[in-house]
């Protein structure tokens, strides 16, 4: 097999359809190739200039949003996410399944987030479309800042009217 013939296969693999969400086992090989993608993604990173310690902190948090919850929870494609997928993950999913919630931490996943579909972008993974929605959603810092106010202040029955305002029973 020459080098083109291996370049190409390697590109094969991350054809966006190879990445929809059908079955258990779909899920599994798609959890793998996803980790594939990340470590490339990591090398982008550091080709770029930046720091090992940054360029890791950026792909922890696209790992998180696109192993825990786009492909397992969401089962959906990491190449073409719903529209405000990231909104939901930041203002309901990440506050519930986190014992302490806060913004430093959120606040780094967003970034990852952010980087990972500018780099989906950049090798022709993702829409521009998808790159605006991802922007526009990880900028809503002071929104998801409140969400885990007010999360932390649900008294009786308010869990319902809470998870309403940015419910993840949209778009399923």
């Amino acid at each position: 097999m020459n080098a083109n013939s291996s370049a190409d296969s390697k590109e094969d693999i991350f054809r966006k359809e190879n990445f929809d969400v059908n079955t258990f086992e779909d899920e599994i090989r798609i959890d793998s190739l996803c980790q594939r993608l990340l470590r490339m993604f990591y090398l982008e990173m550091e080709e770029e200039g930046r720091s090992p310690g940054e360029a890791g902190r950026l792909v922890w948090g696209a790992d998180y949003f696109l192993r825990e919850f786009i492909i397992p929870d969401r089962r959906e494609n990491i190449f073409s996410p719903h529209s405000g997928r990231v909104r939901q993950f930041a203002g309901n999913w990440y506050i519930v399944k986190n014992l302490e919630p806060n913004m430093e931490e959120l606040g780094t996943i967003l970034q990852g987030i952010e980087a990972f579909y500018e780099y989906g972008k950049k090798i022709g993974k993702v829409t521009e479309e998808v790159v605006e929605d991802v922007r526009r959603d990880c900028s809503e810092l002071d929104y998801y800042r409140r969400r885990i106010d007010t999360f932390w202040l649900i008294e009786g029955d308010g869990y319902s009217a809470w998870e309403r305002e940015c419910s993840l029973k949209n778009h399923r």
